[in-house]
């Protein structure tokens, strides 16, 4: 094990903490391996909803990258609403990936954007409703920022509920860039936790801003813009459990 990483547990989930400089350090939660259903039968892009096996245990950031550790690693910050613990946002999908190359470099780890079928996995976190607590949007205040409690700008991250697999800031706040290409529903869609290529250079983001209503932070809501879009786009990472980089 390097410097840069310890092992350590809490509240009973293992984790991982990276070093990203500057005495800031950025948590990562194991998620197991698994096979969950992805996607909402109610809208094109959703779906079909489908199984997905997801094939290796992975650690995911239990928090979006903050402008803190993001500014440690990267020498800048973006970001509109700024504060040291809100999380980086105006990052385009190729900042998230310079961010995700220099960590692995400085750790010694697999460090990537997750996939698609790994973010919705970590969001839900073994549910099967619309949010990863259950269905109603009344107790969505607790769990993320959205609309209706944001007041217009991000937040710091870990201030809401965590979801069953201690993982924070899933609904809300930031969106979220992952690895794959767009693709505008899921059909042929991998049946397996890889990112998924395709001909669209858009990149999918998760998750919903603080800007949207609380329908449209659910755990199945996805889009996609061209990699060098920026608006409320932040990302969190996710590390290999293997050692070594790419």
């Amino acid at each position: 094990m390097s410097n840069d990483e310890r092992i350590s547990s809490d509240a009973g989930e293992q984790v991982i903490e990276l070093d990203c400089g500057r005495g800031r350090l950025l948590k990562c939660a194991f998620i197991p391996a698994g096979r969950f259903m992805m996607g909402y039968g109610r809208y094109r892009y959703e779906k079909p909803v489908h199984e997905v096996t997801i094939r290796e245990p992975f650690y995911i950031g239990v928090y979006p990258v903050t402008q803190g550790q993001y500014t440690s690693v990267i020498g800048a910050n973006p970001s509109r609403f700024e504060g040291d613990d809100r999380p980086v946002e105006n990052v385009s999908w190729d900042d998230a990936l310079a961010f995700c190359r220099e960590l692995s470099s400085l750790s010694d780890r697999s460090v990537k954007l997750p996939s698609e079928a790994q973010w919705e996995y970590a969001c839900r976190a073994g549910s099967t409703g619309k949010y990863s607590f259950g269905d109603s949007v009344s107790d969505l205040d607790s769990y993320g920022w959205y609309e209706a409690n944001s007041g217009g700008e991000t937040h710091p991250v870990g201030q809401k509920r965590p979801n069953a697999w201690g993982i924070y800031d899933m609904h809300g706040n930031v969106w979220e860039w992952c690895e794959d290409h767009w693709h505008d529903n899921y059909d042929n869609a991998p049946e397996e936790d890889v990112p998924w290529d395709g001909p669209d250079e858009a990149r999918v983001f998760r998750g919903g801003c603080c800007f949207f209503d609380g329908w449209n932070v659910r755990s199945s809501r996805r889009d996609g813009s061209p990699p060098t879009y920026r608006r409320c786009c932040g990302f969190r990472v996710v590390v290999s459990c293997g050692t070594g980089g790419d």
